[in-house]
């Protein structure tokens, strides 16, 4: 299938798109801009850009089987002030008019349209036990709500099945809710959100995709969907959990009042309580990969092994490099499609974490040995110019990649790919040494592996969902 996303650029669209992928459908986006647009979702995606006017969005629109509608600003962050709640509303109800109007008027209509919405449309309900057929409430946000999905559903009158996707808080890494949370928690100060009895709906990021995916494909999906988690838990299991699974403690609670003084009435999102059973995914025999709390919360947190050890004798190779990160990975896919996918440069940034502004600079040239890439990115608030080589290059089994300039003395990548069959094994190997001399042990303990940790967890990541694998434990290699 041919599917057209709005949102894309966003946390929810970016795991999105590589899980499509995984499916063969090709994939385009509506967004403001091309090149980020390009430069976060990588070589395999066409852009309509919104400058480019409706008629673009038409004739987008009328080569698509399916719509996916992830627009919408972030709920969470400000006050509602009257301008804010404009710009709330004019990002989904009038976007979504927008992309309804422009399918209204295609020569030919799409058979799908999948549209966001929250589950802010019931209001807050206490402990009432809800499905897909409660009713919304009055406040801001269930109207809101409730005129997004309004909007969405005027498209079943071109011949369109509607999916309106009511979405619980979404666990992932590099983005979401769970950003915010974290660094209390982590420095053992966190706790359950105001009286922490309110009820907090919730799902994982792979399985939100993974459902809309499945609401894509299967006649069985239309009208409200609720996209949660199974496992119904208050806000101070969530704050528990969450202490578990950082192994920290999480008492200390965040009261109702300092929330409102700080949000006014959108500290609501925090403070209201949904009891969600997600009955039509459910009745459609939906299997979540993350079921439970704890597992979702320990595979954000933790997320797979990513070994780095100190080098007692470095390879001939890389004679100075002081560390090695080593990781492995089974994809199930074949190893002509795994290579053709990393041979791409344009798809670096697409498993590279968003909050690092990857951009490659200047032209993007074929890769193969010798070739030279320039990039941007961004660490610790500082933009960091970087350029690599490949030394190495031998597809579809290997190829290296080695620092020419950048913030590590030493950097030495290298890609290994096994065919397994009808699956690819994969291994990557960096030997480094970062930068600071007699301070370096303490940089790399503090900083430099931590955050190489967190970069390729979120490659993993994507891998999984452009694949369909699951990385498995680095030791020994699965390639050894």
């Amino acid at each position: 299938m041919r599917i057209l996303i709005t949102g894309a650029t966003g946390f929810i669209g970016r795991a999105l798109v590589p899980r499509l992928q995984r499916d063969r459908h090709d994939v385009v986006v509506w967004a403001r801009s091309e090149q980020r647009a390009s430069a976060l979702l990588g070589a395999d995606i066409d852009v309509v850009t919104t400058s480019a006017g409706h008629d673009a969005l038409i004739a987008a629109v009328s080569r698509c089987d399916a719509v996916v509608n992830l627009s919408g600003e972030t709920i969470l962050g400000r006050r509602w002030t009257p301008a804010r709640r404009a710009v709330l509303r004019a990002s989904r109800v009038d976007v979504t008019a927008q992309l309804v109007n422009a399918i209204e008027a295609a020569s030919s209509r799409p058979r799908v349209l999948v549209s966001g919405s929250a589950v802010g449309y019931y209001g807050d309900r206490a402990d009432e036990l809800l499905d897909e057929t409660s009713s919304s409430r009055d406040d801001f946000l269930s109207r809101l709500c409730a005129d997004w999905e309004a909007a969405a559903e005027r498209a079943s009158a071109f011949g369109l099945r509607v999916v309106r996707l009511r979405t619980g808080v979404v666990l992932g890494r590099a983005g979401g809710a769970l950003t915010q949370m974290l660094p209390p928690f982590k420095a053992g100060v966190g706790g359950p959100i105001g009286s922490g009895r309110q009820y907090f709906p919730w799902i994982h990021l792979h399985d939100l995709v993974n459902l809309i995916a499945a609401a894509i494909g299967d006649e069985g999906y239309v009208g409200p969907v609720n996209a949660v988690a199974p496992d119904v838990v208050t806000s101070r299991m969530f704050a528990r959990a969450l202490g578990r699974a950082l192994r920290r403690p999480a008492i200390l609670p965040t009261p109702a009042l300092a929330l409102r003084g700080i949000f006014g009435e959108a500290a609501v999102v925090l403070l209201a309580s949904q009891r969600l059973a997600p009955m039509v995914a459910r009745r459609r025999g939906f299997v979540w990969e993350f079921p439970s709390l704890d597992d979702a919360l320990r595979d954000v947190v933790r997320g797979e092994p990513i070994d780095i050890s100190p080098l007692g004798s470095p390879p001939s190779a890389a004679p100075d490099a002081s560390y090695l990160l080593s990781t492995s990975t089974v994809v199930n896919a074949p190893i002509d499609d795994v290579f053709r996918f990393f041979s791409k440069a344009a798809n670096l940034g697409l498993i590279t974490p968003a909050w690092m502004r990857f951009r490659i600079v200047g032209p993007i040239p074929p890769l193969a040995d010798n070739v030279s890439l320039d990039y941007q990115v961004r660490i610790a608030l500082v933009p960091i110019r970087w350029r690599t080589r490949i030394a190495g290059w031998n597809p579809p089994q290997s190829f290296v990649d080695v620092q020419e300039d950048g913030p590590y003395r030493v950097w030495r990548h290298e890609h290994a790919f096994a065919a397994r069959g009808g699956t690819t094994a994969m291994e990557d190997r960096v030997y480094y040494t970062p930068p600071a001399g007699a301070l370096r042990g303490a940089i790399n303990r503090w900083f430099v592996a931590p955050t190489l940790r967190e970069i390729f967890r979120y490659r993993a990541d994507v891998i999984k969902l452009r694949f369909g694998a699951k990385p498995v434990s680095s030791a020994g290699g699965v390639l050894r």
